[in-house]
């Protein structure tokens, strides 16, 4: 049995036969999954109701790599952009930015900062992975893989990403993902 929580492995812990108090606990913990479930329902319903009409949203969902999931996530935790005065402070305050110590002549960036949002920083690692080699934010991440390893570059192009989620929460629609009009 691949998945004992899916309906074809509830049938068959509903028709297993427990003796007494094993089998009563089996047929209360598939109540409870089946309450569980039609709260999930409920909920996802209600957020979905939420999301449909939200142009933040939609646009968000523009971006490779970002379905309804991510995208709801990336909506909720970001909420106003407008908070953010240009497109570098988003991916700073979700914590992709390498950190920075200077003293004199000597510069030392080391590893990002962490500081922020854990939810957006990991959104956006999420989505990148799943981007596929051919994308602009695919490509950026297989190069600076090829040079420096695979989660630098995985990083890189998740603060990318992050400033197109700006860019589609300040503007409804993310521009560079779409050829100009004029161009053919």
């Amino acid at each position: 049995m691949s998945d004992l929580f899916g309906p074809a492995g509830q049938d068959l812990l509903a028709r297993c036969p427990l003796p007494g108090p094993y089998g009563a606990r089996v047929q209360s913990l598939l109540r409870l999954i089946e309450a569980l479930e039609g709260e999930i329902d409920l909920f996802s319903g209600l957020a979905r109701g939420r999301l449909a009409g939200n142009a933040d949203y939609v646009a968000v969902q523009q971006i490779p790599g970002i379905g309804p999931v991510l995208g709801a996530v990336l909506v909720a935790e970001v909420g106003g952009v407008t908070r953010f005065s240009n497109a570098t402070q988003l991916p700073c305050w979700a914590g992709l930015t390498p950190k920075h110590h200077e003293s004199d002549t000597k510069v030392h960036r080391g590893r990002i900062t962490k500081q922020g949002s854990r939810l957006v920083r990991w959104a956006a690692v999420e989505a990148v992975q799943r981007v596929p080699a051919h994308t602009r934010l695919g490509q950026r991440r297989d190069r600076i893989a090829d040079r420096r390893g695979r989660n630098i570059g995985v990083v890189a192009a998740a603060r990318d990403l992050v400033t197109l989620v700006f860019y589609g929460l300040r503007d409804h629609h993310i521009r560079c993902l779409h050829p100009a009009a004029g161009a053919a």
